[in-house]
């Protein structure tokens, strides 16, 4: 499936076989082909939760309001972010480039960071956007459906993966065999209302 036709079809599906298996290496080829996406300053924030422990799956389920694509699809994945990536990981992320860019960046990273919980916060949310459509169109292009989700007890769902205190959770996303055509896309706001040209 071509790249305009993954987007053009992805969409948020709810419904799975759950006889259908991907392999591991199915899998983690999906999460490699994810953590292609972008992320600012090269932190590399994100880290991917794959969850295929049945027991545990039931009780995210149950943590997320019994939704049943968290245990039937093939995969489930928490997208997760480590906060502090920008000072624990600044040197390990621009390893290999030349010392006066790594020194450059080093600087410009921890003015950007530092004493700026906010901006640490906003800055994994945008890295785990990113890196979540970049896994939901990699299922497409493979003939998967997808869906995100952030309908979960994000504490109990934490508490169940043994978050570090130190990361956060954006989204889920499973990943499967759908068993329902998807409903028509509905209430599309007009382009030009949603498109902005210069200004506001």
């Amino acid at each position: 499936m071509n790249t305009e036709e993954a987007i053009r079809s992805r969409r948020a599906v709810k419904a799975y076989d759950p006889a259908f298996q991907l392999s591991r290496e199915e899998k983690d080829e999906l999460l490699r082909l994810a953590l292609f996406a972008p992320s600012a300053f090269n932190l590399q924030h994100v880290r991917l939760v794959e969850v295929s422990d049945p027991a545990l799956r039931a009780q995210i389920c149950e943590a997320g309001w019994n939704q049943a694509q968290m245990t039937d699809a093939s995969m489930l994945v928490v997208v997760c972010a480590q906060l502090d990536s920008w000072s624990q990981n600044v040197r390990r992320v621009w390893e290999g480039a030349p010392a006066e860019v790594q020194d450059y960046m080093a600087a410009a990273i921890d003015a950007y960071y530092r004493d700026k919980p906010q901006v640490q916060r906003d800055e994994t949310m945008r890295s785990c956007g990113l890196m979540a459509q970049t896994l939901m169109l990699a299922a497409r292009a493979r003939g998967l459906e997808s869906c995100p989700m952030d309908g979960f007890d994000f504490a109990a769902v934490a508490k169940l993966i043994n978050l570090p205190e130190n990361h956060v959770i954006a989204l889920m996303v499973a990943v499967g065999k759908g068993t329902v055509e998807p409903k028509p896309r509905v209430g599309k706001l007009p382009f030009d209302e949603v498109v902005i040209r210069d200004r506001f």
